[in-house]
């Protein structure tokens, strides 16, 4: 080879080490959302500030949250079908990003008086739905930028820059806005200025921290010969498109019903966390969001870790063994509950070491065995999938609540929610039993 030849060869390798990066580093610009809007600070101000007295916000959130659950079941499979045909995953993938910086800096405007409460519902479920959207495309792009002996590890490394991306959100809204006496460039605190004011940091942040992608990521050829079809036409040809995927890739269909399964337990364990560490361990507000810093740094080590065990083990492995430790964990914040908050900080920090690892298992376990060129595709079935279950978590967590309460005659049960989560958990877990962990692709 001569020394132009290899020059440009090591040209190529350099730009898709920066494509990878860049690809990666979406999962830290993209953080805000469920960090900040999603998780710890908007909904809990919605709840809090902005909702009226006795007015149920929590049920409210709830269905908020249902309704962009439908929403998006409804649309996945059709946006990621339509993007493996039309070379235009990126473009879809940034239109996305970009709506979401909008809803970011509405949220701003949601002030502290219940008037303000249904604007601040509709952003909230509308970002939920363009989030979820924006992971089709972007969970698409991961073989693109990856090879066989390196995927796993790409994978949990952007999940774990996801989470460094959370700790360092949660640090600087608590020490810059939350808790500051006088807050960062002297915005104040009336009518909830410096809540909101977070709102247009985490805006700003998505904003500057997405433009690698844009500019590093090579778009996808638009497939050649494939016939323009209407929206309409997308989900007649729904039905076809999942018999087809069961006959090409019958254990990638196997996985993402039991990966629908423990997903939702997976997130049942996040969404109820707070809520645990809150009424069953007595922490408050600060506690929580250093808590959620904690959980931040050690869920995202598990996902570097299982990126690494990913490529060696197998991503099947990866989440057989996450699932294992989720359940044992789980189990023991229960049954050591009245050791009192040391449980909560050992048993809850335990959880979220696994955590990591089966999410970022899971979207490698599908990238790896998608026939080629239906990425976006099996993606949007993917997010489908797991939004059809979403039910689960809630509704588990709730019966097993409601079962204690009337064993004991009392009200105060809250730690008895866990076992909810942990029979989802262990549901998946036999499923995924079920699919091989190396099963082969008929590539069309």
């Amino acid at each position: 080879m001569t020394l132009n030849g290899e020059s440009k060869k090591a040209q190529r390798l350099a730009n898709k080490r920066r494509g990878t990066f860049s690809w990666a580093l979406w999962d830290w610009a993209e953080q805000p959302y469920p960090t900040i809007m999603q998780t710890f600070i908007f909904p809990v101000y919605l709840a809090g500030a902005v909702a009226a007295e006795g007015s149920n916000p929590d049920a409210a959130l709830g269905i908020a949250t249902a309704i962009a659950g439908i929403i998006l079941a409804l649309i996945a499979p059709v946006l990621g079908r339509r993007s493996d045909t039309s070379g235009r995953r990126k473009f879809w993938l940034m239109v996305n990003t970009y709506i979401l910086v909008g809803i970011m800096v509405a949220s701003f405007f949601v002030q502290p008086k219940p008037e303000f409460f249904i604007f601040g519902l509709v952003l909230y479920g509308l970002g939920s739905v363009i989030q979820e959207s924006a992971f089709i495309n972007y969970y698409a792009m991961l073989k693109s930028v990856t090879t066989e002996r390196n995927i796993g590890r790409v994978s949990g490394y952007a999940w774990g820059l996801g989470y460094a991306g959370g700790i360092i959100l949660l640090l600087v809204s608590l020490v810059g806005f939350i808790m500051a006496e006088v807050p960062w460039f002297g915005i104040g605190t009336d009518d909830s200025v410096n809540i909101r004011a977070v709102f247009l940091f985490s805006a700003i942040w998505t904003l500057v921290f997405s433009i690698p992608l844009m500019l590093r990521v090579p778009e996808i050829a638009k497939r050649e010969g494939a016939p323009k079809e209407s929206i309409i036409k997308s989900y007649s040809l729904l039905w076809g498109q999942l018999k087809s995927l069961r006959a090409q890739a019958p254990e990638t269909f196997k996985f993402l019903i039991s990966s629908a399964i423990y997903r939702d337990g997976l997130a049942g364990v996040f969404t109820f966390g707070a809520v645990l560490g809150s009424l069953a361990f007595g922490f408050d507000q600060t506690d929580i969001i250093l808590f959620g810093i904690a959980a931040n740094v050690v869920a995202g080590i598990g996902a570097a870790i299982g990126g690494r065990l990913d490529d060696v083990l197998g991503s099947r492995t990866v989440i057989i063994a996450s699932l294992v430790g989720l359940i044992i964990a789980g189990s023991s914040v229960f049954v050591f509950y009245s050791a009192g908050t040391i449980t909560y900080w050992i048993g809850g920090l335990a959880l979220c070491l696994f955590v990591g690892p089966a999410q970022a298992a899971s979207r490698t376990f599908v990238s790896r065995f998608t026939p080629h060129g239906r990425e976006g595709e099996v993606f949007g079935l993917y997010q489908t999938t797991g939004r059809a279950v979403s039910f689960l978590s809630g509704t588990f967590w709730a019966i097993s609540i409601s079962i204690a309460n009337s064993a004991f005659g009392s009200t105060g049960n809250t730690i008895w929610g866990i076992w909810g989560l942990m029979v989802i958990l262990v549901v998946g877990l036999v499923l995924l039993l079920r699919v091989h962990p190396r099963p082969a692709v008929l590539n069309a």
